[in-house]
C-alpha cells in the first residue's frame, strides 16, 4: 500500500547510513578517527559533518549529513523542473567522498538525497536523487567489474532498464567537457526519481547505499596494502586535479550548496587535501598511466 512521502523515515535512514559509513571507514584505520562537526543554519536546517584526515588508509574521508529548509528552490535544484522555481523546499542528504593515500586505492563518491518542494494549496512534489562513482588511478579490471556488478544488482529488482539507464546517466554526468574525458569509471547516477510509489523509490535509494558501501569496502580491502612509488603518488595528485575541476565547475551538489548559502566547509569537504596540475602533460606510451586513459576512461559495458 502506497503512502505519502515520509520525510522523517528518510531522515532516520540517512542518519543511520552516515553512522554505518563512519564505522566502516574507521575500521580500516589503526588510529585516525572522524572529527564530528555539528552545525545549524540560520535560514533553517542543520548538519553533521564528519571528516577523517591523515589516516594510514584515507588521506581524507568525509561523510556529511545535511537537513536544510528554504523559502525558494535554488536554480541548480530546479533546473530540470523550472515550474518548481520559487517553491519552499526541504532536503535531507548524505554525501560521501574518500581520498585514499595509496594510489592503488580508488577515490570514491556516493550521494543520496531526498527533496520535497511545497506550495500552498498544492500537493508536495518530492523526489530522490543520488548514486555512486569510482575514480581509480591505477585500475584493476576485477575491481571495476565488481563495482558495476554491484550497481547492476542494486537496480535489477526495479527493472531491466534501470541499470543501463542510470549507468549511462553517470557516464554523461561525470564527464569533463573542457578535457573531453571521464572523471573515472562511473557507476550510477539518478535524479528526480519519483516514477514509482514512495516506498519503492525509498527502497531503491537504500539499495544504492548498501551497494556502494559493500563494493567499496571490498576494493579497499583488496588494494590498501599494495606497494606504491613516488611516481604513482605524483600521478594520483595530477588526476586529483581533474576531480577538483569537475566539482568546482560542474557538480550540481556543490552548486546547490553554494547557491543555497550552505556551509562552505561542508560543501568543499569533497576536495582532496592535495592535488597537482602540470602544463600540457601526457603519459608515456605503454605506461601504467597511459593504460588508465586508453582502457578505463572511455565509457563501456564493464560487466
Amino acid at each position: 500500500m502506497s503512502r505519502s512521502p515520509d520525510f522523517p523515515a528518510v531522515l532516520a535512514y540517512l542518519q543511520g547510513f552516515q553512522n554505518e559509513l563512519s564505522r566502516a571507514f574507521e575500521a580500516f584505520e589503526p588510529d585516525a578517527r572522524f572529527r564530528q562537526d555539528a552545525w545549524t543554519r540560520e535560514d533553517g536546517g542543520y548538519g553533521d559533518s564528519r571528516v577523517l584526515a591523515g589516516g594510514q588508509i584515507f588521506e581524507r574521508a568525509g561523510v556529511n549529513l545535511s537537513h536544510i529548509r528554504g523559502d525558494a528552490l535554488p536554480a541548480s535544484a530546479s533546473a530540470r523542473r523550472p515550474e518548481l522555481a520559487g517553491r519552499s523546499y526541504e532536503v535531507a542528504g548524505v554525501s560521501v567522498v574518500t581520498h585514499p593515500l595509496n594510489p592503488h586505492v580508488p577515490t570514491s563518491h556516493c550521494n543520496l538525497r531526498f527533496f520535497i518542494a511545497r506550495e500552498p494549496g498544492s500537493a508536495p512534489v518530492w523526489w530522490f536523487g543520488g548514486g555512486f562513482d569510482l575514480t581509480p588511478f591505477y585500475p584493476v579490471m576485477e575491481d571495476v567489474t565488481a563495482w558495476h556488478r554491484a550497481a547492476r544488482d542494486a537496480c535489477t529488482p526495479f527493472g531491466a532498464d534501470v541499470y543501463p539507464r542510470y549507468k549511462q546517466w553517470c557516464d554523461e554526468y561525470f564527464h569533463l567537457p573542457h578535457r573531453n574525458e571521464a572523471r573515472g569509471v562511473g557507476g550510477l547516477f539518478f535524479d528526480d526519481l519519483d516514477e514509482w510509489p514512495f516506498e519503492q523509490c525509498f527502497d531503491f535509494a537504500q539499495r544504492v547505499g548498501r551497494a556502494y558501501l559493500d563494493a567499496y569496502r571490498d576494493i579497499v580491502s583488496r588494494r590498501h596494502e599494495s606497494e606504491w612509488t613516488e611516481r604513482q603518488r605524483q600521478f594520483q595528485l595530477y588526476r586529483r586535479g581533474r576531480y577538483v575541476e569537475f566539482n568546482l565547475v560542474y557538480d550540481r551538489g556543490t552548486l546547490f550548496g553554494l547557491q543555497s548559502r550552505g556551509r562552505t566547509e561542508s560543501i568543499l569537504m569533497s576536495m582532496p587535501p592535495l592535488a597537482a596540475w602540470e602544463y600540457d602533460w601526457s603519459p608515456e606510451p605503454g605506461s601504467e598511466e597511459a593504460r588508465l586513459y586508453e582502457t578505463y576512461l572511455a565509457p563501456r559495458d564493464w560487466i
